[in-house]
C-alpha cells in the first residue's frame, strides 16, 4: 500500500549531487524503480545503520564501504529489500555495485 502524497512536492537542485530514475522491472515492468544518486567528487557521507545483526545485503555493502571513504554512488531499488536473502543476495548486492562501477568508469 502506498503512503504519503500523490504528487510528489518541487525538488530543487543540489550542487553537486543528481538523480537518476530507471525501470530495472523489479516490481512492475515499466515502472520507475531504481534510483542512482551521483555524488560529487570530494563530498563528505555519513550513514545510520540499524543495530540489528540480521540486515539486508546492501545495507550490510553500505557498513562495508562508507568508513572506506569516496562515496560516489548510491543505488536504491523499491520493491524488494533484499533482506533474508543469504549468500545469493550479497552476491547480487555486489554485482549490482560493479555494474555500476563499470559504467561510471
Amino acid at each position: 500500500m502506498a503512503v504519503g502524497p500523490s504528487e510528489l512536492p518541487r525538488f530543487y537542485p543540489v550542487s553537486g549531487f543528481a538523480l537518476g530514475t530507471a525501470s530495472a522491472g523489479i516490481k512492475k515492468p515499466g515502472r520507475p524503480d531504481l534510483v542512482v544518486m551521483s555524488i560529487a567528487e570530494g563530498a563528505s557521507v555519513a550513514g545510520v545503520f540499524t543495530q540489528n545483526a540480521f540486515c539486508a545485503a546492501p545495507v550490510q555493502l553500505c557498513k562495508r564501504f562508507l568508513p572506506q571513504g569516496d562515496i560516489r554512488y548510491f543505488v536504491i531499488n523499491t520493491g524488494n529489500a533484499n533482506a533474508g536473502t543469504g549468500t545469493e543476495g550479497l552476491t547480487h548486492a555486489q554485482e549490482t555495485c560493479d555494474a555500476l562501477g563499470q559504467q561510471v568508469g
